[in-house]
């Protein structure tokens, strides 16, 4: 390409070319080291400077462990305020729960290993929670009972008592760091025979409401059965399930996020996870008759409860709203549900013939006419 003529160049170009030379800023003399980013736009870090770059970026966090302190310490009291008025709760329990030893499941007045408490009654609910220690072969996975705990529906200590290993059985791990359990523990002169312990905790759940989370492993390593319809496993509650996506949670997690308690954090206190499984089911004690009603139908057992009460003998205890509910119209409903299902209905004085007999009758009748 041939080099350009400036004397044919137009005068226009001329101008163009000048103010572009103008307005260039003369560069600076290169040592080959890179331009520094100007000072405010840099942040000095651990005494080194960091671009401000690096602040743009989120910060990752765990889900659920965001929020400041004042955002948890007034979830918290809305939390203890709809536990009080939504459900029922008694302000001295939630206090007990919340405030007294920062929001877990202590309280002062506990007596481990005190066996049954001289002045708190059972009433219609208990909630049982057990500690376990292995045994066998290794990985030593059989279970055997060290300690057993109930309270009652207020959170009230009723029975507590370190076990005896049965004769012949070595326990081979403690599992101290979760069961709380010691070899002292587990002594002749501290805890008591395992027969002992079965049979007070029998006596305990006869008649009884029981309570607790995965009940399944505490009457088994108990050797005692219940009745199903009387059993209330806040592992196996529809609505504590949708978090866990169907699976069973674990009473830690569900503590924490249905009533923001802080629980086995370390060794694991058999009072107080009893406790938080009777808290949860107090909140959500609705929904869990509610769905014992659907798989069980309703219960037959009040004649009885009246019976006993007219009688003056000591019941099964009185809780605050719990047994003054259902008690007029509903028997009435029990005694017409009960004639349905026995499928008779009254004819003339302390006669009944079923509807189904007479029937047969009548169409026999009717043919002898034809």
């Amino acid at each position: 390409m041939s080099k350009l003529d400036i004397s044919q160049v137009s005068s226009n170009w001329k101008k163009l070319q000048a103010q572009l030379k103008s307005d260039k800023k003369p560069e600076a003399h290169g040592n080959g080291v890179k331009r520094k980013r100007p000072e405010e736009t840099q942040k000095i870090v651990g005494g080194f400077k960091k671009p401000k770059l690096a602040e743009s970026r989120p910060v990752k966090r765990k889900m659920g462990t965001g929020g400041s302190k004042q955002a948890e310490t007034g979830q918290a009291a809305h939390d203890r305020s709809t536990l009080i008025k939504e459900h029922g709760i008694a302000p001295e329990d939630v206090s007990a729960a919340y405030g007294a030893v920062n929001g877990t499941a202590k309280r002062h007045g506990d007596d481990v290993n005190g066996g049954l408490h001289p002045t708190h009654k059972a009433g219609k609910y208990v909630a049982l929670d057990c500690e376990m220690v292995g045994t066998g072969p290794p990985p030593h996975s059989d279970n055997v009972l060290a300690r057993a705990s109930l309270v009652n529906f207020h959170g009230e200590q009723i029975y507590d008592s370190y076990v005896l290993p049965p004769p012949g059985i070595k326990v081979e791990d403690y599992r101290t760091h979760v069961s709380g359990i010691k070899p002292s523990h587990m002594k002749p002169g501290i805890a008591r025979p395992f027969a002992e312990v079965q049979a007070n905790v029998a006596n305990l759940l006869a008649g009884r409401v029981l309570v607790g989370h995965a009940l399944k492993n505490d009457l088994q390593v108990l050797l005692l059965s219940h009745p199903k319809r009387d059993l209330r496993d806040t592992s196996r509650h529809t609505k504590f399930r949708v978090e866990s996506m169907g699976k069973p949670p674990a009473l830690r997690n569900l503590a924490k996020s249905e009533l923001g308690m802080m629980i086995q954090s370390g060794e694991h206190s058999s009072i107080e996870d009893a406790r938080a499984a009777v808290l949860l089911y107090r909140k959500e004690k609705v929904g869990f008759e509610e769905e014992n009603r659907r798989h069980f139908g309703v219960s037959h057992h009040r004649k009885d409860k009246k019976a006993v009460k007219e009688k003056g003998t000591p019941g099964i205890g009185d809780e605050s709203d719990d047994d003054a509910e259902d008690e007029g119209d509903e028997e009435a409903d029990l005694e017409l549900l009960a004639q349905e299902d026995d499928g008779t209905e009254e004819v003339g004085q302390g006669q009944s013939v079923a509807p189904q007999a007479k029937r047969k009758r009548k169409r026999k009748k009717r043919t002898k006419r034809k």
